[in-house]
């Protein structure tokens, strides 16, 4: 079993270009049906970040691959328009 403290430790990895995302900053739950639906990542790191909208990663939880013991391996053809929260 994973915990989520555990699961917020993990490097983030997109399988299609290789590229790290970051480590998961939140996890959206289904309380209804005790289900993970996504996690939400950090949106991509600007220069003056604290004048930037907080933007965000959501993958789906359909599009994670693989939790590793050190990283997830998720599967998104494009993150180039993170959502605002």
């Amino acid at each position: 079993m994973l915990k989520i403290s555990e699961l917020r430790l993990h490097d983030v990895i997109n399988v299609i270009d290789g590229k790290r995302l970051g480590m998961i900053r939140d996890i959206d739950i289904d309380v209804e049906n005790g289900r993970v639906k996504a996690i939400i990542l950090p949106g991509s790191n600007r220069m003056f970040n604290f004048l930037a909208k907080n933007e965000e990663v959501v993958v789906p939880w359909e599009n994670i691959v693989k939790i590793g013991v050190d990283v997830i391996l998720v599967e998104l053809a494009s993150i180039n328009q993170p959502q605002a929260r």
